[in-house]
């Protein structure tokens, strides 16, 4: 790659994700500006996030098609295939807690001994995790702009969120860690400790602390198969399927708060 050609794929494995982060700290520090809850409010009003999220999506999807010429992408059907496979063991790993809590005896807490600090909850992610995201609350559980809601969460989670984190995770940073001088020139899934460890601490830091063990467990298996495939399609899948699966528990089983 010449300099013109690596600072475009910078831009494109790197920008729709920082934009992405953007409208997640627009939603924490302005949410509560325009946050009003009062039944003459209007819905975005009522619920920030609701008029935040789809703006993001659309926005972030957009730089994503733009620049997606500087991207390597790679379709094969093996990797994919087990990308999906990794995609379900993974998020597997992560929903695992939530259940367990709902069958322990007497709730978690008491399973627990009543602790003064839920060590329980942050340390191994053991919440029903009944509040978060629900579209319901806002637009009721019927109607054109509950499920448009409810589709555009999907298309968030399913789709933009498995490529902007992708390719900075993967895509970017994996490369900056081998090789900070010369990371254009660094294969992708190229192994480094030093990348595994900062690229899955850092992938389970920008998640909720309940979702630790869960994010530190599934970053090491996304890392894995980057590394064993060396294929960005599998790793994308892998993080579409798992997301697919985990807005389905959430609606399901009403456990808005994994998403």
């Amino acid at each position: 790659m010449n300099a013109t050609t690596e600072a475009q794929a910078t831009k494109a494995y790197l920008v729709p994700f920082v934009v992405f982060m953007g409208f997640l700290l627009l939603l924490q520090f302005g949410g509560p500006l325009i946050e009003w809850n009062h039944p003459a409010a209007d819905w975005w009003q009522r619920a920030p996030e609701q008029l935040i999220y789809p703006i993001q999506s659309l926005v972030c999807f957009t730089l994503v098609l733009w620049w997606r010429k500087n991207i390597h992408w790679e379709w094969k059907l093996k990797p994919c295939l087990i990308g999906m496979i990794f995609g379900i063991a993974g998020i597997s790993c992560w929903l695992a807690p939530t259940f367990i809590a709902d069958s322990l005896p007497n709730g978690v807490a008491a399973w627990a001994g009543n602790p003064e600090w839920p060590w329980y909850k942050y340390l191994l992610g053991l919440d029903s995790r009944i509040e978060g995201f629900n579209p319901a609350e806002v637009f009721g559980d019927s109607g054109a702009m509950y499920y448009s809601a409810l589709v555009m969460r999907f298309f968030r989670a399913v789709v933009v969120v498995a490529l902007v984190e992708e390719l900075f995770w993967r895509g970017w940073l994996m490369r900056l860690l081998v090789n900070s001088d010369y990371m254009w020139k660094v294969p992708f899934g190229t192994h480094s400790w030093r990348a595994y460890w900062v690229t899955t601490l850092c992938f389970m830091a920008v998640h909720q602390p309940v979702d630790y063990l869960g994010a530190f467990v599934y970053g090491s298996l996304a890392y894995l198969l980057t590394v064993k495939t060396k294929n960005l399609g599998a790793v994308i899948v892998m993080h579409a399927v798992a997301n697919l699966v985990l807005g389905i528990v959430a609606v399901s089983f009403g456990k808005y708060g994994l998403w």
